[in-house]
């Protein structure tokens, strides 16, 4: 049987979530591929997991890049023929402090699409034929508590926070849903998942209530190995859907 194999974007910090993604991944069989926009971040990351036993590669990607998705994909093409799970985790908080949507900086929340929406949308587009490959895929989106405050239309009483990357982890919820839709005649299921507050940044400082990362990437992985009759196009929380 072919080995598995999952694909984690934004795995490029040692405490960040993408990184415990993969190393849980990999220590249920998976070979992993950590992506980081600086490669060289990941590469300690992915020598980690192998001095530890696992298989892991460390590979540039850009989501701003067209080409360099492309190129991402053809290389995987070569190297293993499918994927059986991609996880898009690559995100940036870019206007953490803004409080109100008409300090929204327009460069800043096309920043922002670029990572979160329009990125996982063409990596999807691009790595499909090796997802289709493999027996039945799976594609993870991270989305954010932050979408909630568009979600639920909450009128408010107070201005949208962090408003580029709360619009954007709000358009990553709906592409979840477009592509679980497109893919509804395959065996692909897409779903997203919200991780809560999570200790990914110890040199910034966490909160006390921050979760460890290794507890909010098992919710991740629980969504990326859900079995033939999981739901599809829905999003989680604490491990349940919020549907």
């Amino acid at each position: 049987m072919a080995t598995r194999t999952a694909l984690i974007t934004g795995a490029s910090r040692p405490a960040g979530l993408g990184f415990a993604v993969a190393r849980d991944l990999a220590q249920r069989g998976y070979q992993v591929f950590l992506t980081a926009r600086d490669q060289t971040a990941a590469e300690p990351l992915a020598a980690q997991l192998r001095q530890e036993g696992h298989a892991a590669t460390a590979l540039r990607l850009d989501l701003s890049d067209p080409a360099g998705v492309d190129e991402l994909a053809g290389r995987l093409a070569e190297t293993s023929g499918h994927l059986d799970v991609l996880v898009n985790n690559a995100g940036a908080m870019p206007d953490f402090r803004v409080l109100d949507a008409l300090d929204a900086d327009m460069d800043t929340l096309r920043m922002a699409m670029e990572v979160s929406v329009i990125g996982p949308w063409a990596l999807t587009q691009a790595l499909l034929p090796l997802l289709k490959a493999a027996p039945a895929a799976r594609i993870v989106n991270v989305s954010s508590l932050s979408a909630q405050q568009i979600a639920t239309g909450l009128d408010l009483g107070a201005p949208l926070r962090s408003p580029a990357y709360s619009m954007a982890k709000y358009m990553l919820n709906a592409l979840t849903t477009v592509l679980a839709r497109a893919l509804a005649d395959t065996p692909i299921l897409v779903n997203a998942v919200d991780p809560g507050n999570t200790a990914t940044h110890p040199e910034r400082g966490d909160d006390a209530n921050d979760r460890p990362a290794a507890e909010s990437a098992r919710d991740i992985v629980k969504a990326a190995m859900l079995g033939a009759d999981g739901p599809t196009g829905q999003l989680f929380r604490n491990g349940q859907s919020t549907a």
